[in-house]
């Protein structure tokens, strides 16, 4: 088995040329860094390097060596690193936010598989709408929040965060099934131009979302239910008081409501986000984020 600080020195050998340099990189004497050569040489069975008194030349098993030593290093240096990492989790305490929908569709799975890879580290979870999770992980409150915001409505103040894109979600019609057409296609909002609609209440502004759309289809939504969670939404919907726009993956089956996609959505979607505090990714939010994607892949197909 090759020694990896005896690799090293054989890299730097053919890096500086010379044994005195190398030692120097490595931080040793002249004489023990030709020792270690020496050992390397013994190890293999060949000579390396060809010493004169002036000079050092590498063989060719030294140069092929050495030619293999950085990538072999650098697999090492890695390898190194996610140990220590893995070995990081042993302990701790990872703070988590998220949206309802996302709690309950993919974040809950994820943070379940987290906890069972890494039963060391205390979990907490809140959960928090986008505009209360944003200025909590801005003060260093919460290491990770599921947060989204809708497309077209202007973006959030995102100073001090890092966002990673976890989905990008389409919008969909939920309606009551008496009015769901047998074969399903995508709806024209204009049709419903004279339909009553239930738009939900949320801080980030999903009213607003739904009266964009209908004015970008030529009408004002005659908006008679408004509520606070998609749940209650979907009931409204189902007893038949009208239409709403949901989000994806607050789309659950119910009994009295159909879905049906937009035609020409012209943008209209709910971006997903993971979000952190700027320089803020511990190695346990890096193995969250792995989860959340895996989780989130397997709701979506």
């Amino acid at each position: 088995m090759l020694d990896s600080r005896r690799l090293s020195l054989l890299r730097d050998v053919a890096v500086t040329g010379t044994i005195a340099a190398a030692a120097v990189r490595a931080g040793c004497t002249a004489a023990a860094a030709s020792q270690q050569l020496s050992a390397l040489e013994r190890d293999l069975g060949t000579a390396l390097l060809e010493r004169s008194a002036r000079s050092v030349r590498l063989t060719e098993a030294g140069r092929v060596l050495a030619e293999h030593a950085e990538p072999l290093l650098a697999s090492l240096a890695e390898a190194e690193r996610a140990v220590r990492d893995v070995a990081g989790l042993r302990g701790g305490t990872l703070r988590v936010a998220a949206f309802a929908t996302a709690g309950t569709s993919f974040v809950i799975p994820a943070l379940t598989g987290f906890r069972r890879r890494h039963p060391d580290v205390e979990l907490h979870f809140t959960e928090l709408e986008s505009d209360e999770a944003l200025p909590r992980v801005r003060a260093g409150e919460i290491d990770l929040a599921v947060t989204h915001e809708y497309a077209p409505l202007s973006r959030p103040d995102l100073r001090g965060l890092t966002q990673r894109p976890l989905y990008r979600e389409p919008l969909l019609l939920a309606v009551p099934r008496r009015l769901r057409p047998a074969e399903p296609a995508p709806a024209v909002l204009a049709d419903f131009a004279g339909t009553d609609w239930v738009a939900a209440l949320t801080s980030t502004g999903f009213q607003a979302v739904t009266e964009m759309a209908c004015r970008a289809a030529g009408f004002e939504p005659r908006i008679s239910i408004r509520v606070h969670s998609y749940p209650m939404v979907l009931a409204m919907v189902a007893a038949g008081f009208g239409v709403a726009l949901v989000p994806q993956l607050a789309a659950t089956a119910q009994r009295g409501v159909g879905y049906l996609p937009i035609a020409r959505p012209s943008g209209l979607a709910r971006q997903i986000w993971a979000t952190t505090r700027t320089g803020g990714r511990s190695p346990a939010v890096q193995h969250l984020l792995r989860h959340l994607t895996e989780a989130l892949a397997r709701k979506t197909g």
